[in-house]
């Protein structure tokens, strides 16, 4: 018996627009204004506009330390120690993930300020009271404008400073894209609910994931009939199977530019889950 679990997200609005005042007294490098300053500092200085846009998007931006004006830990925004709160830049939009629910919109970059604009977010309700709380605590952090600096690295740092003093502070991971270079094609994989005994030279007893490419039109409908099931040897980055469960999955596939003797000339990287269905034996 199959249950199907429909993923459908609804976008609400929510503005996000605050003044920044300057400060009084601008304070040392590396350091932010006293609680009594009203306008923020950035730790470092920031590159000028081209490098620093090509910077953010080129990396996923996981918060690392978050501070008030008095230096204290901001706790709220660490109800995930799993998975952080994380940053993407593209295409001249911000994307927010590993919040409760999913938040983005545009975002503008002028010398130092980083200004986001309206926010639209999915609505998903979590039972962890910290965790339901976290799209709030963190929205209203990044009302803008906001003092962006950015240090160079393994990893790099992104440092925001809000009007009130706050520092939000990210380590910078490379995308998919920084790493392989290029474009990707964008492809549709179904993935069987369980896996299957497959040979590989160096790996004794493997399980194969079990895939089929699924095709889809214009207004998003499938398309002709799915092939065979086969053998998937590779790994999809960001995708972790679960027995039992029958996925549709959109992947980026990254064509690599040197590729050792031993492995595919394909780079797997999920973009999102499409479709999921539990499936009981």
């Amino acid at each position: 018996m199959n249950h199907r679990l429909t993923l459908l997200a609804l976008c609400l609005p929510a503005l996000l627009a605050a003044c920044n005042k300057p400060a009084d007294q601008e304070p040392p490098p590396g350091e932010l204004p006293a609680a009594q300053t009203p306008g923020p500092a950035p730790a470092a200085p920031a590159a000028d506009a081209g490098d620093a846009t090509a910077l953010l998007a080129g990396h996923h931006w996981r918060l690392v330390e978050a501070s008030d004006a008095s230096g204290a830990r901001i706790e709220a925004l660490f109800a995930r120690a799993d998975a952080p709160v994380q940053l993407d830049f593209a295409d001249d939009r911000l994307g927010v993930s590993n919040t409760c629910n999913r938040m983005g919109g545009g975002y503008t970059l002028e010398g130092q300020t980083l200004a986001v604009g309206r926010l639209a977010s999915t609505q998903m309700a979590c039972a962890d009271p910290k965790l339901a709380a976290l799209d709030a605590e963190v929205g209203k952090r990044l009302e803008g404008p906001l003092t962006l600096a950015t240090e160079a690295g393994t990893p790099p740092r992104l440092i925001l400073a809000t009007a009130g003093g706050e520092r939000l502070v990210f380590a910078g991971e490379p995308t998919a894209a920084a790493r392989y270079g290029g474009a990707p094609e964008r492809v549709f994989l179904e993935v069987a609910a369980q896996t299957k005994p497959c040979s590989h030279p160096l790996i004794p007893g493997k399980q194969c994931l079990q895939v089929r490419e699924v095709r889809y039109d214009e207004a998003g409908l499938k398309t002709g009939e799915p092939g065979a099931w086969e053998n998937f040897y590779d790994e999809i980055e960001g995708y972790a199977h679960q027995p039992g469960v029958r996925n549709v999955l959109r992947i980026d596939r990254y064509t690599r530019q040197d590729v050792p003797a031993d492995a595919s000339k394909y780079a797997y990287v999920l973009d999102m889950v499409v479709e999921s269905e539990k499936v009981e034996r």
